[in-house]
């Protein structure tokens, strides 16, 4: 069950990127795939299509319906966030910052990574057992 708190939020996520509930036409259909009788007897897959911008969402995460209609409004501001900001969207800064992780590091890099765990290996040698000269 989703929230108050969740869905308030989700709320002023739409207000800033000017989606109203007016302009949101809402369908349930039935869905599809893995559960069997249930899922084939129930109308709990959401169908959300913005009229401005043209944008179609389906969203069949989970059993029940109120929580389809969550989800599918999520999606579709992620949607239209990713459309409007390109580059800045949360999706491409989280595809970025993974590209970034995964590059190589330059050679100059590599160098003063390998001589700093030199160093700390030398200062490990050092904290060794002290013994009494006989």
């Amino acid at each position: 069950m989703i929230k108050p708190e969740k869905w308030e939020k989700l709320r002023g996520w739409m207000n800033k990127l000017e989606i109203f509930e007016q302009d949101l036409e809402e369908r349930f259909i039935r869905g599809s795939g893995k559960g069997g009788q249930k899922i084939n007897k129930t109308s709990s897959c959401v169908q959300l299509c913005h009229r401005k911008s043209g944008v179609e969402i389906r969203c069949q995460r989970t059993r029940s319906q109120a929580e389809n209609r969550y989800w599918a409004r999520v999606d579709l501001c992620e949607q239209i966030e990713e459309q409007c900001l390109g580059e800045k969207s949360r999706k491409q800064q989280a595809i970025e910052k993974i590209r970034r992780q995964k590059r190589r590091r330059s050679r100059r890099a590599k160098a003063r990574m390998l001589d700093d765990k030199s160093k700390q290996g030398q200062k490990k040698k050092m904290r060794g057992r002290v013994r009494p000269d006989d």
